[in-house]
C-alpha cells in the first residue's frame, strides 16, 4: 500500500523547463500542492499543462529544474516516485479486451500486490466508482463517463499518497461529479496530495482548497480558496422592481452592468469581497427592495481566471 504517513510533503517543483523540437512547452513554472489538500491546476489547452503533469508523474524529464514529490526526485529515484503516485491521464488508455477487474488486478500485480490483495482492492475500488455492475464485462463497453470512473479506480490501485488526475471529470454525469467531489475530499482529509487539472472551473470551486493557474508554459498566480472571497467580484441581483434596484445602486454608487442576453432580467454588481456582498444586501433591504436573487455570478476560480485572461489580452 502507498505512504500515508505524516512525512508526506506534497509536490514541490521549481524553475521547470520543457520543450518539444522549437515548441517550448513550459518556459518557466514553479508549482506547489501542499499534503492534505486539492490543488487545481488551471490554465487554457497549450499552457503546458499536461505536460506538466508528465513530468511530475517522472514520465517526463524536465530540461531544467527540479522536482520532488514527497521528498523523492522522478529523474534520479523514479521507482520511490512511481509507487507513491496515482496518475490519471486524461483517456483511459488501456487494454480494451481485458475486463474491469482484470485491467485493476493487472495494475495491481505491477505495484507488488498479491494476487489475493489486488482482487480484494479492485472489488473495492469497482464498488467506489460505481461499476460493480462492469466487474467482468470488458473495458470496450464502457462509455466514456464510465472509462474515466476506471481510469480513476486504476489511479487509487495501490493505494497512492499523491494523485494526478488530468481532466478526471470529462464525461461524467452530474451524479458522478458529484461523486468524485466528495471521494476527493475525503481522499485530502486522509492527508493525500491531490492534484486537479480541469476546465470545468464551478467543479474545482467546490471540491479544491487552492489553485495554480498557467499560461503560455508559465506559472502566472496562485491562490487559496480561502483568499477569492476577498477579491472583487460581481454579483448577480434580481429584484421584483428592476428601476427601484438600479436606483439604489446608483445611490450606492456601485459599478453595474445589466446583461441584455438573459431570459430574466436582473442586474450585475461588481462587489469587493463577501463582507462588501453582505452590506450591499443589507442596504437594499433597509431600502424596501424586493429582492429575488443574490449570488456571485460565478465561481471564485472562473472570476480569477477571467481576469487573468483581461489581462493577457
Amino acid at each position: 500500500m502507498g505512504n500515508n504517513s505524516a512525512e508526506s510533503t506534497g509536490i514541490v517543483a521549481e524553475g521547470i523547463q520543457r520543450s518539444f523540437g522549437s515548441v517550448q512547452a513550459i518556459r518557466a513554472m514553479d508549482f506547489t500542492a501542499p499534503a492534505g489538500e486539492v490543488t487545481a491546476l488551471i490554465g487554457p489547452n497549450g499552457s503546458g499543462k499536461t505536460t506538466l503533469l508528465l513530468i511530475l508523474a517522472s514520465l517526463l524529464a524536465p530540461d531544467a529544474g527540479s522536482v520532488r514529490i514527497n521528498g523523492f526526485d522522478p529523474l534520479t529515484q523514479a521507482g520511490a516516485v512511481r509507487a507513491t503516485v496515482g496518475w490519471m491521464p486524461d483517456t483511459l488508455g488501456t487494454w480494451e479486451s481485458l475486463t474491469a477487474t482484470e485491467i485493476l488486478t493487472t495494475m495491481g500485480a505491477f505495484y507488488g500486490l498479491g494476487r489475493s490483495a489486488a482482487a480484494a482492492r479492485a472489488a473495492e475500488l469497482l464498488d467506489t466508482v460505481h461499476l460493480t455492475e462492469y466487474a467482468d464485462q470488458p473495458a470496450r463497453v464502457l462509455s466514456r463517463g464510465q472509462q474515466q470512473r476506471l481510469s480513476l479506480a486504476r489511479a487509487l490501485i495501490h493505494d497512492p499518497s499523491v494523485l494526478l488526475l488530468d481532466e478526471p471529470a470529462s464525461g461524467l454525469d452530474p451524479a458522478s461529479r458529484v461523486d468524485l467531489r466528495v471521494l476527493l475530499r475525503r481522499l485530502a482529509g486522509e492527508g493525500k496530495t491531490i492534484l486537479v487539472s480541469s476546465h470545468v472551473l464551478s467543479e474545482l470551486d467546490e471540491m479544491a482548497d487552492r489553485a495554480v493557474f498557467v499560461a503560455r508554459g508559465e506559472t502566472v498566480k496562485t491562490q487559496s480558496l480561502s483568499d477569492a472571497g476577498t477579491q472583487e467580484r460581481w454579483y448577480t441581483v434580481r429584484a421584483l422592481d428592476t428601476g427601484k434596484l438600479l436606483r439604489q445602486v446608483d445611490a450606492q454608487q456601485l459599478q453595474y452592468r445589466q446583461p441584455q442576453d438573459q431570459q430574466r432580467p436582473h442586474v450585475q454588481i461588481r462587489v469587493s469581497g463577501e463582507d462588501a456582498a453582505a452590506e450591499l444586501l443589507r442596504n437594499l433591504v433597509l431600502a424596501d427592495v424586493g429582492v429575488t436573487a443574490f449570488a456571485p455570478s460565478g465561481g471564485a476560480l472562473e472570476e480569477t481566471y477571467m481576469s487573468l485572461e483581461t489581462d493577457r489580452r
